[in-house]
């Protein structure tokens, strides 16, 4: 006989029977997409510091070859052929430079100086003679009216940001950057430091080591160049021939560097442009600039030297002592000291003068071709204020 057993199932509660809510699958979305998001930065944060590394590896290995070559030969190379192998002054391919990691470079060299930048995925690095490689990388957003300037291996500077105009009073005592209005003159180096600091979070008073460095970006640039060639015409410097006699405002519209002059062509165009593409107004002419620069002596000048005097830099048989070398020479740019009366500027010295002085920069309305990115008057004390000299800030 056969015997036959029913196996009830049990039932299962709705509970059991349903699956995730949405409330917990938005949970679980979620924390995967911050999973993968902090996989995704790990990545990109790894693959930048070997990107970084690289490029430091390369740019160390550059300056040695560049040491060795300036040991044999007495100088730096002017200039690299395509393979990037010294070609000028003295060709040798025994000081090739190598570059494996795919980057942009760029050589800028005269005799006594270098720049080195290598550039990739938005990553720039500078090596020079007296710097160890470092990062350059201009910054990724500036305050309202400044604009971005890529550092320099030349001067140990990374990158900042500068006021694109000289430096405004808004009516209330704050410093500005704005195309509209006349420039913040009758204002010492003292107090140009106290409202450059006030201007924003992180603002100073233009230094020394950040002038030079703007001054070495614009020189690279062949459309501030009268022919188009580096070291070749004449350089574009602005509101410095008097024509009007006095200090103008600028445009918001950067194709117009001639707004407010007489004549709306030649030298005296008011703008340069960096190698990032960005536009400064008036870094030469309107009126001069107080940088943070100081000295008690030390100044370049001539031996014979017996009063304040303006020369072409290439004319000074007393570099001096000066903690940031100021000549336009060590912008490591071919042939740029013998431009002296082609618009680079001029400078403003005493060999044997020693109060304490500030560093004014760039020149004046009535500066002609005394004014020039390399300009540097030194016969100021601090404490001194005129009609014509003004600031600029940075950050």
């Amino acid at each position: 006989m056969r015997i036959m057993f029913k196996i009830k199932q049990p039932k299962l509660s709705n509970d059991k029977l349903s699956g995730f809510t949405i409330i917990e699958l938005l949970v679980v979305i979620t924390i995967i997409a911050i999973l993968a998001a902090i996989s995704i930065l790990s990545y990109i944060g790894l693959s930048n510091r070997a990107n970084e590394a690289v490029l430091q590896a390369e740019l160390a290995n550059a300056k040695k070859q560049l040491a060795i070559y300036n040991i044999d030969h007495g100088f730096y190379p002017t200039s690299l052929d395509a393979k990037y192998c010294p070609n000028k002054p003295t060709s040798d391919t025994n000081y090739c430079l190598k570059f494996n990691s795919g980057s942009t470079i760029t050589y800028y060299g005269n005799s006594m100086a270098y720049n080195l930048i290598l550039t990739k995925n938005n990553v720039s690095y500078g090596v020079s003679a007296d710097y160890a490689p470092m990062n350059i990388t201009q910054p990724s957003s500036c305050p309202t009216g400044y604009i971005p300037v890529p550092g320099s291996g030349t001067y140990g500077t990374k990158g900042f940001c500068v006021m694109k105009y000289e430096a405004k009073d808004d009516g209330s005592g704050n410093a500005v950057s704005t195309a509209a209005g006349f420039p913040w003159v009758n204002i010492n180096q003292i107090d140009s430091t106290a409202k450059s600091a006030a201007a924003c979070t992180g603002c100073h008073l233009m230094t020394e080591k950040e002038w030079m460095t703007l001054m070495q970006n614009v020189f690279s640039v062949t459309s501030n160049w009268s022919s188009g060639v580096i070291s070749g015409g004449y350089f574009y410097n602005g509101n410095s021939y008097n024509n009007p006699s006095s200090a103008l405002a600028a445009d918001t519209n950067d194709t117009n560097g001639y707004a407010g002059e007489t004549n709306v062509s030649g030298r005296e165009r008011r703008t340069l442009t960096l190698t990032n593409g960005q536009v400064i107004w008036d870094m030469v002419g309107n009126v001069w600039e107080w940088t943070t620069g100081q000295t008690m002596g030390g100044q370049p000048g001539l031996s014979t030297d017996t009063s304040f005097t303006f020369r072409g830099w290439s004319d000074i048989d007393t570099v001096g002592n000066l903690a940031q070398n100021p000549s336009p020479a060590t912008a490591g740019l071919m042939d740029v000291t013998e431009c002296d009366s082609d618009g680079i500027g001029q400078i403003y010295s005493y060999s044997k003068d020693t109060p304490l002085r500030g560093f004014i920069r760039g020149g004046n309305w009535g500066g002609g071709s005394c004014s020039g990115p390399s300009s540097l008057y030194l016969a100021r004390t601090p404490g001194r204020t005129d009609s014509y000299t003004g600031f600029r800030v940075a950050r």
